[in-house]
């Protein structure tokens, strides 16, 4: 603006013009406001509508790329304070009849993302929320029976909620393949064996995905491409099985390449996590 020959008040009032995106932002000053007229001890605050977490969840982008792609490596500890918050809404204030399941996908991605950078923060506030929490210096309790401990811990145990847990972890190893990030990305299955019971290693997914680059720009990752009509859950002879196929999606929407997975419920109900077994990756009409 300088340049332009602007003066240096005519360059503040052009700054202070700018201003952060705001998604939804009239929507949410005027529900807001009407809050604000019903509740008046709340009039002294205001809200500040923010488009961080939408653009992380939108993006499907790990806490690492977002802070690679504005540089916020100085800024790490406030950014995941502010993502736990953003969970901590979604869990604690949303109300339950409220939560579709794209709340629920949303929950599951920011409860995901905090726990791999740093568990103790939702630790401490479970611990917190807690109301049968007792410390260690005081006199325990009676300890819940071994098969009610287990019921409880059985991350299979709700369908809609397992399902869900399922395709975060797929879009992470996704995520992970369409950065080229192919390190990041084998840590993710469990067992790292294809359908034949070869090992997958960097280079044999690496050699995998160039044949797909020959003809796809690339992997898409936006809603669209995370869209539920996109995974196919496929009944597995071996009921202890799922089998999943993802389709993935490519700018021009050929869509014509999948990854085949497998989750071994028993597996996962005891490591109280996604064990993701990659069978194979390729054109859909060869699978």
């Amino acid at each position: 603006m300088k340049m332009e020959g602007l003066d240096y008040n005519e360059r503040l009032e052009e700054l202070d013009k700018l201003e952060y995106p705001k998604p939804k932002g009239d929507f949410i000053y005027q529900t807001f406001n009407e809050f604000s007229n019903k509740h008046p001890w709340v009039g002294s605050e205001n809200i500040r509508p923010k488009s961080i977490a939408r653009e992380m969840f939108e993006g499907f982008q790990s806490f690492a790329d977002y802070i690679r792609g504005y540089e916020l490596q100085r800024a790490e500890g406030i950014l995941l304070r502010y993502l736990s918050n953003v969970y901590k809404v979604l869990t604690q204030t949303v109300p339950e009849t409220a939560k579709t399941e794209g709340v629920k996908e949303i929950e599951i991605y920011f409860g995901t993302m905090i726990r791999q950078v740093d568990s103790s923060l939702l630790d401490e506030w479970e611990r917190l929320r807690d109301p049968n929490w007792i410390p260690k210096t005081a006199a325990p309790t009676v300890e819940p029976a071994p098969e009610e401990s287990a019921a409880a811990a059985d991350i299979t145990r709700d369908r809609q909620t397992f399902t869900l847990r399922v395709r975060n972890e797929i879009f992470s190893f996704i995520r992970a393949i369409a950065t080229h990030n192919y390190e990041a990305a084998l840590p993710l299955l469990n067992p790292s064996t294809d359908e034949d019971g070869k090992p997958w290693t960097t280079a044999s997914l690496e050699a995998v995905m160039q044949v797909y680059y020959q003809e796809h720009d690339r992997v898409c990752l936006d809603p669209n491409a995370r869209n539920v009509r996109h995974t196919y859950v496929i009944p597995d002879p071996n009921p202890n099985f799922w089998r999943i196929e993802q389709i993935l999606v490519d700018p021009a929407e050929h869509n014509d390449w999948l990854m085949a997975f497998r989750i071994d419920l028993d597996k996962s109900r005891q490591a109280g996590q996604i064990q993701l077994e990659l069978l194979r990756i390729g054109p859909v009409s060869r699978l």
